[in-house]
């Protein structure tokens, strides 16, 4: 049984750190009301299956659980970052995944 709290994890395994790009606006920061910190990033990355990471998304969040990404800093390191939303594309290549994040 998953822990009410356990968060849900979106991981990019190899690669480069993903490329973040600010995109704090007035939709993105509304979506963080009332939270302190509201500095809104947004990465795209490609992915084999893009509708079962929405789908993760969605669920941890319908059982109030957070969504986070875990990927590589490009020192040795990981980080990880609160997903606020997601969406996905198909792509030529695949899936594009698109995430919000809180920075």
């Amino acid at each position: 049984m998953i822990e009410k709290h356990e968060p849900a994890y979106i991981t990019i395994v190899e690669g480069p750190p993903p490329d973040f790009h600010d995109v704090s606006n007035e939709w993105s920061v509304a979506i963080l009301e009332g939270r302190e910190r509201a500095e809104i990033a947004m990465c795209e990355m490609r992915a084999f299956d893009g509708p079962k990471l929405v789908k993760r998304c969605n669920d941890a969040w319908r059982e109030g659980r957070p969504a986070r990404l875990d990927f590589p800093t490009g020192d040795g390191m990981r980080g990880e970052l609160d997903i606020i939303a997601i969406r996905w594309e198909e792509v030529e290549e695949g899936h594009k995944v698109y995430l919000w994040v809180n920075i």
